[in-house]
Formats: structure tokens, sequence, C-alpha cells
């Protein structure tokens, strides 16, 4: 089994606009598809730090003197740079949500496809898991989950019918949160909802959103002038996210005018927003909802 089939393996690297000597970081490390890509590209002096919580992912390090791994969520880049003695970088990429590998392994919980416990976590010494969110939440919280991170109309619903299953049995596998989620799962519809609700889960287990804004506001002060942020966004939440850090260097709110009344904003757009073509898709569906965004610090 293949670990992960990169998405857009060439345009995000052809992104980085990588100089042979250059500093880059790959916040996003999985089967190491990206980077092998960028330490082709890097001559004898260059340097290459990938970051992954992922047990798993770190059992793909490469054997290169100039490649990095570094076993921690990116959330912390900035931090673990500076124990690397790394204080600017050229390059930074990104390639968010889940890998093949973690949604192909039925024990990691992360499919719909296979009967497993509830669990969902990148990085498994996490002590919050789907099974925690799903069976210790109150129900305010649990519609707000759903709400806020699967974007579901009925999330009150659905989180009253969780709870109460609940006060019967607790809820530990997939086939059982299934059983108890089939009143909103009509026919037509139930891989899609499904999907929605096990994005919803994966996303509080994981802290997605926080630990994104928490790296994207990192990049500014790391990154050299003319340095380069190349990411890949899957839902709409996330590329949203991305989209307005890249335009105002804010995620809400208008940046601040100077005193001829231009915006002072960090990072200048690069091209249009890309998407793989029909060939990509086919060949890996997975990549039917990636959005590249790329971006230079100005």
């Amino acid at each position: 089994m293949e670990y992960h089939n990169p998405v857009l393996l060439h345009e995000t690297v052809d992104g980085l606009n990588i100089k042979p000597d250059g500093v880059y970081v790959d916040v996003t490390f999985g089967g190491g598809g990206h980077a092998k890509e960028i330490l082709n590209r890097l001559g004898d002096q260059g340097r290459l730090y990938a970051f992954d919580q992922d047990q798993d992912a770190q059992q793909n390090a490469i054997a290169d003197d100039r490649f990095t791994l570094i076993p921690e969520n990116f959330r912390y880049i900035k931090r673990f740079l500076r124990f690397h003695n790394v204080k600017k970088v050229d390059g930074i990429l990104g390639d968010f949500g889940v890998s093949s590998h973690q949604f192909d392994v039925a024990e990691r919980g992360f499919s719909t496809r296979f009967e497993s416990d509830l669990d969902m976590r990148m990085n498994q010494n996490d002590s919050l898991s789907a099974y925690h969110v799903v069976n210790k939440y109150e129900e305010e919280a649990l519609r707000q989950v759903f709400w806020q991170y699967g974007e579901l109309r009925n999330a009150p619903k659905i989180a009253q019918t969780i709870i109460a299953e609940r006060k019967e049995a607790r809820i530990k596998t997939s086939e059982h949160f299934k059983k108890v989620l089939q009143p909103f799962l009509p026919k037509h519809r139930e891989h899609k909802i499904l999907a929605q609700i096990y994005q919803a889960i994966r996303i509080e287990v994981n802290q997605e959103i926080e630990v994104l804004k928490e790296f994207l506001l990192q990049t500014e002060n790391l990154l050299e002038t003319g340095g380069r942020l190349s990411l890949i966004s899957y839902h709409s939440l996330e590329d949203r996210l991305v989209k307005r850090y890249i335009r105002n260097g804010l995620f809400e709110g208008e940046p601040e005018k100077d005193v001829y009344g231009n915006f002072e904003v960090p990072f200048k757009k690069v091209g249009k927003l890309i998407i793989p073509d029909h060939k990509e898709i086919k060949e890996n569906n997975r990549a039917r909802s990636a959005k590249l965004r790329i971006a230079e610090r100005i």
C-alpha cells in the first residue's frame, strides 16, 4: 500500500520558487512525497526541515544529510525551528487534511468505510479522541462542533440523538455510531452527510482550525523577504482562513493603512488558485477538493 499520493506535487513545489541553497519547511511530511521533490531541487547547501506528529509518518524519514524530521505538531513551528538554530526560511509548504494512510488504516478511525473504535487522533499520544467527543461532550458543545466544523443544519438534532443514545450505552465503534446517526442519513446523501459529521469530529479532536491559525500567524516572521508560502486546503473552513490571511495578514477585520492610505499587508498573492486537473483526480480521487494558494513575503 502506498502511504500517501502527494496532491499537486509539482505545482506545490514550483510555488516555493526554490533556491538551491535555500532553507525550506514541509509542515505536513506524511509519506514524504513533497519533501522528496523539494530535496531533488536543493543543492548540497540547501536544507529541508519537516514536521509530522503522526508516529506512522515518522517511519518515513528520509536518509539525507540535508533533511531533518521534527516529530511535532506544526503549530509549534517557530519554537522547534529555533531549537535547530533556524530563525528564517525561504519557503514553507503545507498539505493540510488527512493522509491516505490515515484514511486507509481502519484502526485509526478516520474513515467511514471501516468498523473501528472511534479515534481520529493524528497524534496517537493525545488524550482527546473521537470517543471522548462523542461520549463526553455536553449537548451544547456537540452542537457547536457539528454546526461550526461540519456546517450541518440539523446539528441540534444530531447532538440530542447522540446524548439520548449515550444514556443507554457508550458509543464505542464506528458501526454503533452510524446506527445512531441513521435517521440523518437519507440514502441519496448518506456518504456526504456522514463525511461532514466525521470531518467535524476530526477537526475538533485535532484542533485543526486553531492549529492552522497559530501556524499561519508565525509565517510572517519566519519567512525571508521574497520567501514563499505554498498551501493546500481541502475544505472551505481551511481555505477561507488561508485565503484571508494571504490577502490581509488577518483572519477578521481589515489591516491598518499606512500614511499614504495603502493597506499594510505581509504577503502578496502569487498567481491564481490552483486545483487538480481531471487526470490527477481520476488517478487520485482524494485530490478532488484540493485548493492550492501561493503567496510571497513582501
